[in-house]
């Protein structure tokens, strides 16, 4: 794919398209789950029953920092891969909590005994688990990005204020100082008039290793035995096994993951985008990409995002940078940062080092900060400006609960997430477009009223992507 051109063949081997529009009209289609049940209400002095939805790897340390909290019971555990090194941590830990590979079973057995759940899956596999739990009345952490396309993160947001659920994505840093600190400088009119952002993650990604010229996915492999191969996959088209789809290798892959900017955007775009109330962007430029390949991500890339002025806040361009080959430019005075001296800076002052750490730079109309990622705190830049605004700045209030404990008491009453569907949906369609501008090498044209790509028919399919299997197309119904 190159542009607005595809040949029939690839279209049709790589997509069986839900029509658009009528996905993301909200269509009202009787729920699976019988009369809707209510969120089970949590005492205070109670602790939310949890159960847990991928326990390996990321999952497995995301079940452990909830339960570090001293607010839940662990009282269920599925994971499509029982047995396995990876899991192996939490099963031991959790020995009496029932063990499923999959998580349609566990809420056939047990759902009365489930208050609020836990979703650590592969990106592609977050929807229809999320979907479900909702649709029964349990409250979800899903871990970010929220979604695989544009149109499930839709469907989730719709389906979270339907069913009255507490929900809080994955983006831990939204609990801790950076959230409280952009918000704290904003109110008090530090941040404003925001005009551009720079936003990089320039360290290797696992699809680094791959050959651009790769002309198919990855051959057939024999299943592990202790994997159940059918339910990972989920709604997606089949593949055969492989090991390069499974242990975090599906991030490389556009059929299961959301690359480097799904990844690591949450982590470094979510404060400046909730608080500057960015929204969706009318335009997403592919400004750079070095080793596109339809099958996985680019090896380095640069995306640029226009977000229309709200209010009086003027319009701001967002430009990602990935890839080792891809560093940022930085303002002078940027400080700490590693340079090549035999690089001398360029005319206009900026300066491109040689390696930098993931973060972003925020330009206003008067003053510049530089941050890093997650819970990392602004500074204003250069040091010069940071000494004679130090006066200025207001009190930043301590954080009350991190990201984990925050949900657990939101799902008591007794606080609101803070990366609550409806504040962490529309950034992760914000990566769900810029994914498609990578995927299909252009520039993107949307309209954030009608929700549809207007310039590339093919990309405005894209925002539904492909019909999901036989047995999973009923998630999409909830």
């Amino acid at each position: 794919m190159n542009g607005n051109k595809t040949s029939r063949r690839d279209f049709l081997r790589q997509l069986s398209i839900i029509t658009a529009s009528a996905a993301l009209s909200g269509l009202s289609i009787e729920s699976l789950s019988a009369k809707n049940p209510k969120p089970r209400k949590v005492s205070t002095t109670e602790k939310v029953n949890l159960a847990c939805i991928g326990i390996g790897n990321r999952g497995g340390e995301i079940i452990n920092d909830l339960f570090k909290t001293g607010h839940c019971n662990i009282v269920a555990l599925c994971d499509t891969d029982l047995g396995a090194p990876h899991t192996l941590d939490v099963l031991n830990k959790f020995p009496d909590a029932p063990q499923f590979q999959d998580f349609r079973k566990m809420f056939d057995k047990m759902a009365n005994k489930i208050d609020a759940v836990v979703i650590g899956t592969p990106d592609f596999s977050h929807f229809p688990a999320t979907m479900l739990s909702m649709s029964l009345g349990k409250h979800v952490y899903v871990e970010k990005p929220m979604a695989h396309t544009f149109n499930e993160v839709e469907l989730m947001i719709r389906a979270a204020k339907k069913y009255g659920v507490v929900t809080q994505m994955g983006n831990q840093g939204h609990s801790e100082a950076n959230y409280f600190q952009f918000k704290a400088w904003k109110e008090a009119g530090i941040i404003k008039d925001v005009t551009a952002i720079t936003a990089h993650m320039n360290n290797a990604r696992r699809w680094h290793k791959f050959d651009s010229k790769i002309t198919s996915m990855p051959a057939g492999e024999p299943v592990p035995a202790t994997l159940d191969w059918d339910t990972w996959l989920g709604t997606e088209q089949f593949h055969d096994y492989n090991k390069d789809y499974i242990n975090g290798q599906w991030r490389c892959w556009y059929d299961l993951g959301m690359g480097a900017l799904g990844d690591w955007g949450a982590h470094i775009l979510d404060t400046a985008h909730e608080f500057l109330e960015l929204g969706l962007p009318t335009e997403i430029s592919l400004i750079k990409e070095n080793g596109h390949n339809k099958f996985f991500f680019p090896y380095s890339s640069t995306i640029q995002f226009k977000f229309p002025a709200r209010g009086e806040m003027p319009p701001c361009v967002v430009t990602w940078y990935d890839g080792l080959d891809n560093l940022p430019p930085v303002p002078a005075g940027y400080g700490n940062v590693v340079l090549d001296p035999n690089i001398p800076p360029p005319s206009n002052g900026q300066i491109v080092p040689s390696k930098l750490n993931p973060g972003k730079i925020i330009y206003s109309k008067e003053l510049t900060f530089k941050g890093g990622s997650h819970g990392s705190v602004l500074s204003i830049i250069p040091e010069e400006k940071a000494a004679e605004m130090a006066s200025k700045l207001p009190t930043v209030p301590q954080s009350p609960s991190n990201h984990f404990a925050n949900f657990l008491l939101a799902c008591k009453g007794q606080e609101k997430t803070r990366s609550p569907f409806e504040i962490a949906g529309p950034l992760s369609q914000v990566f769900c477009l810029g994914v498609l501008a990578q995927q299909l090498n252009t520039k993107l044209i949307f309209d954030p009223k009608t929700k549809q790509i207007t310039n590339n028919k093919l990309a405005n399919q894209l925002l539904v992507g492909a019909e999901p299997r036989k047995n999973w197309k009923q998630y999409y119904r909830l």
